[in-house]
């Protein structure tokens, strides 16, 4: 995951300027001065675009580099190209400093049962996300109640009830076509009059232009009541997963994002953007179909999957 983009920095941190006396002047040290500092900026600018990061977070990027650098002095220890890579570390940093979200502990400290609501355009793996969630907290010994409130997609209740009977894993479901809200609603009163833990919430893909289904979504948020509302995107469709998080967002608030497909992500920059366009957090990542094929997501790591260690 993320191989493009590594490759682009990794390629772009190896050029350092051969003139140094470009690079640097003044009686009282050597400095970096901003003709050569541009150049380098751009190219680096150039290498996150291509890789889909959004061109906000890139403006970020850039204008955190250039403060941090500017003027700056340049010393046997600390030499340009190693100066560039502590002010990109520090910026990629700042840019996925978003406050995160420990779903599980989070969970273990709200009342029960504890309601997940998840959303999301058609096709980006909603379903298998919950059935991946209810294994990794059924693992952590949590009981878990499905709610089918996807009932408008053809095979969606039925896709839900073989994830339940592989997991041993009750499901709430009414007749397809009737009304999703109220199946989340007999879904937590289920949970309530049995003490389960954890209400996870199906609900149908839709796209987040369309006015009408999401008055829809947010009827089932307003009778669910959700704890979270967790936005589901697929990373390979890269800056429309941004955009779809943004829209969700705007019609029903969302609290944190999982990004699917990561493992085939031939570039990366959907998970760098979509934390900072919506300000909420990456919860996990999607790695493959299995049900242990969930990571939880952590910026430090991030930066240092893309980074690796300081140049010499």
């Amino acid at each position: 995951m993320f191989e493009s983009l590594r490759a682009k920095l990794l390629g772009w941190r190896e050029k350092a300027p051969e003139e140094l006396e470009e690079v640097v002047s003044g009686e009282s040290g050597r400095r970096i001065k901003g003709k050569v500092l541009d150049r380098y900026l751009y190219d680096l600018e150039i290498a996150l675009l291509e890789a889909d990061v959004a061109l906000p977070v890139v403006s970020e990027i850039m204008k955190t580099m250039e403060e941090d650098l500017l003027g700056k002095r340049i010393t046997r220890e600390v030499n340009f190209r190693a100066g560039m890579w502590y002010a990109l570390n520090r910026s990629l940093e700042r840019v996925l400093a978003v406050p995160p979200i420990d779903l599980l502990d989070f969970v273990e400290k709200r009342e029960r049962p504890v309601v997940l609501m998840f959303v999301g355009v058609n096709g980006t793996g909603k379903t298998t996300v919950i059935a991946k969630l209810v294994h990794l907290f059924q693992s952590r010994g949590l009981t878990c109640v499905m709610a089918a409130s996807d009932t408008f997609r053809a095979g969606a209740i039925e896709q839900l009830e073989e994830h339940a009977r592989r997991l041993g894993c009750k499901v709430i479901r009414h007749q397809a076509g009737s009304d999703p809200a109220a199946v989340a609603y007999d879904a937590i009163q289920h949970a309530r009059a049995r003490s389960r833990d954890i209400v996870l919430v199906d609900t149908a893909g839709r796209m987040q232009t369309k006015t009408n289904l999401m008055e829809q979504m947010k009827k089932i948020k307003r009778v669910s009541k959700p704890d979270l509302v967790i936005f589901v995107g697929d990373a390979l469709t890269g800056n429309d997963a941004v955009e779809q998080a943004k829209g969700f967002d705007e019609a029903v608030g969302i609290d944190g994002v999982i990004l699917t497909k990561i493992d085939a992500d031939a570039k990366g920059g959907a998970a760098m953007s979509i934390a900072h366009a919506v300000s909420r957090p990456i919860l996990f990542l999607g790695t493959g179909q299995g049900y242990e094929d969930l990571i939880a997501f952590r910026a430090s790591w991030m930066v240092k999957r893309l980074l690796g260690s300081m140049p010499s």
